[in-house]
């Protein structure tokens, strides 16, 4: 059985008797609703940009030699380029699982979390979110990054072990909700 990933997808595949490779299972990837309509939010600015970059492209083929002609060649890298993100976006939206946060209490994605860090007694509030929504300055954390994966489906009250690259660390689960404060 192999592992592989495309667009952030993973994909399981095994080796058929022929030496082939048969597609079993598409990982869909977990997202919010916000990091959803996030998504669609990108690719309307994108498809608006696009007839801009498309007329930059025209103007800059008609100045003639095509060989020498940065204008053409920078053009058509920004088309390229735009082409590029609208066919990943669109990706990650048809391979996107919308998740509910959960309302029994216990931790899954789209709940906002309160910690306290047991070594210094910081205290810090995160959503979980999904992989491509993570930024930690906007308190939005992956739910498969080591502390996401260590938080998940534990409830207020309960002190979890955290294993992460530079070691592991403690902490204290001190509110689950399922909307922002």
């Amino acid at each position: 059985m192999n592992l592989f990933s495309v667009a952030n997808l993973t994909i399981m595949a095994t080796k058929s008797t022929k030496g082939t490779l048969l597609m079993t299972k598409i990982y869909f990837q977990k997202m919010t609703p916000a990091g959803y309509a996030a998504l669609e939010e990108q690719i309307a600015t994108l498809k608006a940009k696009r007839p801009t970059l498309v007329a930059r492209l025209k103007a800059a083929r008609a100045l003639g030699d095509l060989s020498e002609n940065t204008e053409y060649s920078s053009a058509k890298r920004d088309l390229r380029h735009l082409d590029s993100r609208l066919r990943y976006l669109d990706k990650q939206l048809k391979y996107a699982q919308i998740v509910t946060p959960r309302t029994d209490g216990a931790i899954d994605l789209g709940n906002w979390v309160t910690l306290e860090f047991l070594d210094d007694h910081s205290q810090v509030t995160y959503q979980l979110v999904g992989r491509q929504e993570a930024d930690l300055h906007q308190q939005k954390l992956a739910f498969d990054s080591p502390l996401g994966q260590a938080l998940s489906h534990h409830q207020a009250g309960e002190v979890v072990t955290v294993t992460a690259p530079a070691g592991t660390y403690q902490v204290k689960i001190l509110n689950v909700r399922s909307t922002a404060a």
